[in-house]
């Protein structure tokens, strides 16, 4: 669906971090068109230029007002995701407020697409998140640990000989054969060791459970998890709509 001819009466997700936005443009609930890597400045005059009836922001380097100042909307029609915002989740965690904003976007997500059922939801970003959210829609908590690239970058910083590297493209045989293929197994193979260890244990508690996972380095992981998963890269931005219906 091209934007000019996209109803005013739409809602717009917008998950804003440090560098880049994305977006996710929907229709009731269902994501009409999606942009990643937008500059904030690119963001403002794409938000202008499709004129969404709501807007529902999850954020962490901009204040409510900073957003609803600059958002080119009417800033009653501007919500913000805050630890104190009623979300359509019960929060079964010890200091809900600092419990990240996208990591309560994610686990609703997760629900609108499997409801009724247990998820294990793992974001892998700069870092990786593995959050439990049961069949009853409670957020149990879960695991915060550091990244693919956050791992690479650590042993290159904390070592004099070590360099730096990036994902190879082909995931890493399990014995390095050098110091360059040690390094992206050790990291690549013990990540996936990593998650498929804690889905063995969260099954321990809970059956039947759907493993979702979203963020940039899914993809390198997705078809060598060894319980079924689905990769939902818009994971967020699903759950930010909801909760924006929430407030309607």
């Amino acid at each position: 669906m091209q934007t000019e001819i996209i109803s005013k009466y739409m809602n717009l997700a917008i998950d804003l971090g440090n560098t880049f936005a994305k977006t996710g443009l929907f229709d009731g609930q269902k994501l009409i068109e999606t942009h990643w890597k937008l500059t904030y400045e690119e963001l403002l005059k794409y938000v202008q230029s499709i004129n969404p009836e709501y807007v529902m922001i999850s954020s962490v380097s901009y204040s409510e007002e900073e957003l609803k100042e600059e958002i080119p909307i009417d800033g009653s029609k501007v919500f913000l995701l805050k630890s104190d915002t009623p979300v359509p989740l019960t929060k079964l965690y010890d200091t809900p407020n600092t419990l990240g904003a996208d990591r309560v976007a994610a686990a609703i997500g997760a629900k609108v697409i499997f409801p009724e059922k247990n998820c294990v939801v793992i974001d892998m970003g700069t870092c990786i998140t593995y959050d439990l959210v049961d069949a009853q829609d409670n957020f149990h908590g879960g695991i915060i640990s550091p990244g693919m690239r956050m791992r690479f970058k650590a042993m290159n910083t904390f070592t004099k000989r070590l360099p730096l590297l990036e994902p190879p493209q082909d995931f890493p045989a399990l014995i390095g054969k050098s110091t360059q293929t040690a390094m992206q197994s050790g990291v690549m193979n013990g990540l996936l060791g990593e998650i498929n260890g804690i889905i063995e244990a969260y099954q321990a508690d809970l059956t039947n459970i759907n493993v979702v996972l979203c963020g940039g380095d899914a993809t390198f992981f997705e078809t060598r998890i060894k319980k079924p998963n689905f990769v939902i890269p818009e994971l967020v931005l699903v759950g930010l709509n909801k909760i924006l219906a929430y407030h309607l």
